[in-house]
């Protein structure tokens, strides 16, 4: 096996120190209760990552606010103190095994498929999304037609931010990360097509990237210089994997220096592969983008569950730390079999049952 040390040495992230450069990517799983709180099966499914050696573990995203975020029913929330109360027992058992453990925040926008609080949805403009709903996730049938959302709507948005970063502070998380990917909310606001403004927040890819860096600045400035706030940026979605910026290095130049500078501690950029040149006109992947203009830290995911290819992406200087979701969930001690040169398994989804199944633990 090529040597892959690199991929155990400790990094830190912002005030956060992990004992190696290995994390879980944020998965959704579906499997809080009713009203959106952690069940005992999550805290066990957490924890076994934290055993099996991954340095860093990042939720599933979580609604942040009763009116638009949520995303698909029985998704977790960090909106109500019952919430964040048992949150904090999945925070220790992970801290207990060894993990740091950093909340992803979430709002959905134009793809909520399920929202127990009100009908309909919001996003930057009235566009259909592409696709149609993901029926493993209990969606059916196309996207409904989002409605623009107001300046007041946008407060809104920027404040259900804050207050679940708050509220993740208060239970023991180590760090935030604000969804800014896969076509939710604030990625919704960052891309061409979905995005037909025409004020501060439109036109621009500098206008378009505008809420994320207003989210990035008052989430850091409401939680201080001490907890570690992250954001994750892709190009494609999941009702449109094939998207890539319009503007190319010039687009990633503008969306990674601004959120360089908006008082990010990282950006965890995820891709298919996350090693592919991310532009047709450059051999630089999005990870080296985000690295060569964001210049801060950087994450990488997409199909790293290869040990070398981790490495490569570290050891190039085009990541600090890698995630991995598929190789995670085939391997919830990927780290600790890579570290001692066992056989990792492959991942099969055959073994991943449907949310509605009486037995939801993924097999390990």
């Amino acid at each position: 096996m090529t040597n892959t040390e690199n991929l155990f040495e400790t990094v830190t992230l912002g005030n956060t120190t992990l004992n190696n450069r290995v994390g879980v990517a944020p998965m959704t799983r579906t499997s809080a209760t009713e009203e959106g709180v952690v069940t005992n099966q999550m805290i066990s499914y957490y924890t076994s990552f934290s055993q099996g050696g991954f340095g860093l573990i990042i939720t599933e995203g979580t609604y942040i606010d009763d009116q638009y975020s949520q995303t698909y029913f029985k998704q977790p929330g960090i909106v109500y103190d019952k919430q964040a109360q048992e949150w904090k027992k999945v925070v220790d058992s992970v801290h207990q095994a060894g993990a740091k453990i950093f909340m992803q925040i979430q709002h959905s926008g134009p793809l909520s498929q399920g929202n127990r609080f009100t009908e309909g949805t919001i996003a930057p403009s009235v566009v259909q999304p592409k696709g149609e709903q993901l029926e493993f996730y209990g969606g059916k049938g196309p996207f409904p037609i989002p409605k623009e959302a107001t300046k007041e709507e946008i407060t809104n948005v920027i404040n259900g931010f804050v207050n679940a970063a708050k509220r993740a502070q208060s239970v023991g998380f180590d760090g935030v990360e604000i969804h800014g990917a896969n076509g939710y909310l604030l990625d919704a606001f960052l891309t061409d097509y979905t995005n037909q403004r025409t004020d501060e927040y439109g036109g621009t890819t500098e206008n378009r990237v505008r809420l994320l860096v207003e989210v990035s600045k008052a989430v850091r400035e409401a939680v201080g210089t001490d907890f570690t706030v992250g954001i994750r940026i892709s190009q494609g979605k999941v009702n449109d994997y094939a998207h890539k910026w319009a503007g190319k290095e010039q687009d990633a130049a503008s969306i990674f220096g601004q959120l360089g500078e908006a008082g990010l501690d990282y950006i965890h950029v995820t891709e298919y592969k996350a090693w592919q040149p991310a532009f047709d006109t450059s051999d630089l992947s999005l990870a080296a983008f985000a690295k060569k203009y964001g210049k801060i830290p950087v994450i990488a995911n997409g199909h790293l569950e290869n040990p070398s290819k981790a490495s490569e992406m570290i050891a190039q200087g085009e990541a600090d730390v890698i995630t991995l979701g598929k190789g995670a969930l085939a391997n919830h001690d990927w780290v600790n079999k890579v570290k001692n040169n066992e056989t990792l398994k492959e991942f099969d989804p055959e073994k991943i049952l449907r949310p509605d199944a009486k037995i939801k633990e993924f097999e390990i």
